[in-house]
């Protein structure tokens, strides 16, 4: 049965060269106050040390979270994903002051339910021909892990190969609900999302590990509805009701608790402001018009997580669209930014593991997903580019399986000054021409692998569009008012292979107004019928 004390108790759990596993999304469902105790600890005592971080989801505003763990001697070891809001760990990897494997969002995520069940670990085909590959690397992201045994290795089961994400135990897994009653049972009623709690406690009670929960509340045994309780108190080793809660227990980075968040209350949708009109939204419209009616979407973080919603709201075309979150919003407007994960009036929200079983399972119709640099096989980098070390997040389990992935990137790195008059597109200054390289230098998406499994690849910027074909990268369309020499051919290390004549850009992407949406998916929803 639980125990409830102070955070400053419950580190005390933790012992030199422990695995913590800890559970969040970005600053969803972060049990932030232990989090701070672990790095006091450290910096005023110098114990817990030499510890190993495992993580599924990114979980750092920048400043909080894991970046907790983020100090040499406290941190031998990180598993995790996503890195783009924990510039120090990301640092600390680069510098190979830690080891560190970046995996796939998804398979950590269910690597906790298939060794909390006893298996020795996770068989999936998600991460071939991908820097996760062990041909390619095995998920080792630094210089120092190359030395470090291997975690994945490649089996062949019935003449297919797939990946075996081996068993990593677990000592503490560190855990978030909104209230826990006298006994312990743990529940996630405010919480934004459900993400992989009970997996995490369970994966660490295989090993013989103890769990620590946060919590916001705590209420009278027996009062809690049964189907509210996401973590069972037997489960539970220690309870920790979480101090000055508007800094440590908020609901997201931005929110301390909105109810449409956790489908307490469905919002009017007239509090959706449009977004400004910037490359970013141009980006976001033309990916916006690959959709088709009643799509399944999945939105990555970045240009799409932070266009697509909020555009179909502004279009009126949110009823027309089932758009999911990797965290396990379905439905709504996600967010975006450092609220990457939560979805604002969501139809429902399912468990982390059990949305990339959907999305490794079936897949998704379309995904649309972000990229830092593209080369002439249509392979896509978004892990490791230059002193950046960013993870893959979930976008490898994602884009493998998806029916249809539209990649949304500026053409450029940095800010290019742009202008638009009359449904026109002008490059007044241009950022550094590096996204478009000959060669990638890190594997994220393998453009063979889509070829050869028959998706269909998008790669849409603000002033050109790119499809995968069996020749490589294809340039496909060009906006209007754009120089296809100066402006595309000279900003990229390769010379893509061109379809004549070009088809222009929809004009519309480039006004600064609504652009008709409803129209162009009642043309494909009469297109669809005519098929």
């Amino acid at each position: 049965m639980a125990k409830f004390m102070t955070s400053k108790q419950a580190v005390e759990l933790i012992k030199d060269g422990m695995s913590i596993a800890t559970v969040g999304f970005t600053m969803i469902g972060v049990a932030e106050d232990i989090l701070r105790q672990i790095e006091k600890s450290f910096l005023e005592k110098g114990t817990p040390r030499n510890l190993t971080l495992i993580h599924a989801a990114g979980q750092s505003d920048t400043k909080n979270g894991i970046e907790h763990f983020a100090h040499e001697g406290l941190l031998k070891r990180v598993i995790g994903s996503h890195w783009g809001f924990a510039p120090k760990i990301a640092r600390l990897i680069y510098e190979n002051k830690v080891e560190a494997y970046a995996l796939p969002q998804g398979r950590i995520a269910n690597l906790y339910k298939a060794v909390a069940g006893g298996a020795p670990g996770l068989l999936s085909p998600i991460g071939l021909d991908t820097y996760v590959d062990p041909l390619l690397g095995g998920a080792k992201i630094n210089e120092r892990t190359k030395k470090c045994e291997d975690i994945i290795e490649r089996v062949q089961i019935e003449g297919k190969t797939y990946l075996l994400y081996k068993a990593i135990p677990i000592d503490i897994a560190i855990i978030r609900g909104t209230c826990a009653d006298e006994r312990g049972n743990i529940s996630c009623r405010e919480e934004a999302v459900k993400l992989e709690a009970l997996s995490a406690a369970l994966a660490a009670r295989r090993f013989g590990g103890k769990v620590i929960a946060q919590v916001k509340w705590l209420s009278k045994k027996e009062t809690l509805h049964p189907k509210d309780i996401v973590v069972p108190g037997i489960f539970v080793d220690a309870v920790v009701l979480a101090q000055n809660q508007e800094e440590t227990h908020r609901q997201t980075f931005s929110t301390f608790y909105d109810p449409s968040l956790s489908g307490d209350l469905r919002a009017p949708e007239v509090s959706f402001q449009p977004l400004p009109f910037n490359l970013r939204k141009i980006i976001g419209r033309r990916a916006i018009m690959e959709i088709t009616p009643g799509a399944v979407i999945n939105l990555g973080t970045g240009i799409p997580g932070d266009t697509i919603g909020p555009i179909a709201a502004e279009e009126g075309i949110l009823s027309e669209l089932v758009l999911t979150v990797e965290s396990g919003t379905i439905g709504g407007v996600p967010g975006g930014g450092v609220d990457f994960g939560i979805s604002k009036n969501s139809d429902a929200i399912i468990n982390h593991m059990d949305q990339f079983d959907f999305y490794t399972g079936s897949g998704v119709d379309i995904t649309f997903m972000g990229a830092a640099e593209v080369d002439r096989e249509g392979n896509v980098n978004v892990s490791k580019f230059g002193s950046r070390i960013a993870g893959c997040g979930g976008f490898i389990d994602i884009t493998q399986m998806a029916k249809k992935v539209v990649f949304c990137l500026s053409f450029t790195v940095g800010k290019s000054v742009i202008h638009v008059n009359d449904g026109k597109l002008e490059i007044v200054n241009d950022g550094k021409p590096v996204k478009f390289v000959p060669q990638v230098s890190h594997i994220t998406f393998s453009g063979k692998r889509a070829r050869n499994m028959g998706q269909k690849v998008l790669y849409i910027t603000e002033r050109a569009v790119f499809e995968l074909r069996s020749e490589g990268l294809t340039l496909v369309e060009i906006a209007p008012g754009v120089n296809l020499e100066r402006d595309i051919l000279d900003k990229m290390q390769f010379k893509p292979k061109i379809i004549f004549p070009l088809r222009k850009m929809d004009p519309r992407i480039f006004l600064n107004r609504p652009i008709d949406m409803k129209d162009i998916l009642s043309f494909y929803k009469k297109e669809k019928i005519k098929a």
